[in-house]
């Protein structure tokens, strides 16, 4: 019996000195070129405000949201932590899908479900397209557009959203909102 347990024993160290280092896998390239970085421009940390309405009649800032712009992932995804002045807070990432040579975005809220959007970058910017539900109220879904246009000139992102409740066939505005650069050197560009 002894000898039977020393060998055995002998045959697990044996096992274990003989065991191959598995090889890790090979890397994978990272994410960059045209298409991966065409979203890049709305990377940063902003202040947010509705277009137009930056400052109130008092001469105050009229910030409607902060929200951080981050890469991620070996550049492989771009996300944002949309941090309202009031309730709602929210976040999406976005990706570069090289099968569908499309932007998808996925959107949490603070309503229940998420909001699938696709599109593509374009000479101005970026649209993304996608069905919101209840967008229009209780059983009635959008169609929402999103154009995110960068302004060369002062580093700001619009986001200018339409909704259409025909299919894509008539279109109205849905909300416009300015991304301005925050300042926080922390959080900067």
């Amino acid at each position: 019996m002894l000898v039977s347990v020393l060998a055995l024993a002998l045959a697990q160290e044996t096992a274990v000195e003989t065991v191959q280092p598995v090889a890790p896998p090979p890397s994978q390239p990272a994410c960059s070129g045209e298409n991966y970085d065409a979203f890049d421009f709305w990377v940063g940390a902003w202040k947010v405000y509705v277009t137009g309405a930056e400052t109130a009649a008092d001469g105050s800032e009229k910030i409607v949201a902060r929200s951080l712009v981050e890469r991620l992932y070996n550049g492989c995804a771009i996300r944002e932590n949309w941090m309202p002045v009031r309730p709602n807070p929210g976040g999406s990432l976005s990706s570069y899908n090289p099968r569908t040579q499309l932007w998808e975005q996925t959107w949490i809220g603070s309503s229940p479900g998420p909001v699938y959007f696709k599109g593509q970058g374009v000479r101005t910017g970026m649209v993304l397209t996608g069905t919101w539900p209840n967008i229009g109220g209780p059983g009635k879904d959008g169609l929402i557009r999103m154009t995110y246009t960068p302004n060369e000139l002062d580093g700001s992102v619009r986001q200018r959203g339409e909704v259409s409740y025909d299919q894509g066939k008539s279109w109205g505005p849905s909300f416009d909102f300015t991304y301005r650069p925050s300042g926080d050197t922390k959080d900067s560009r």
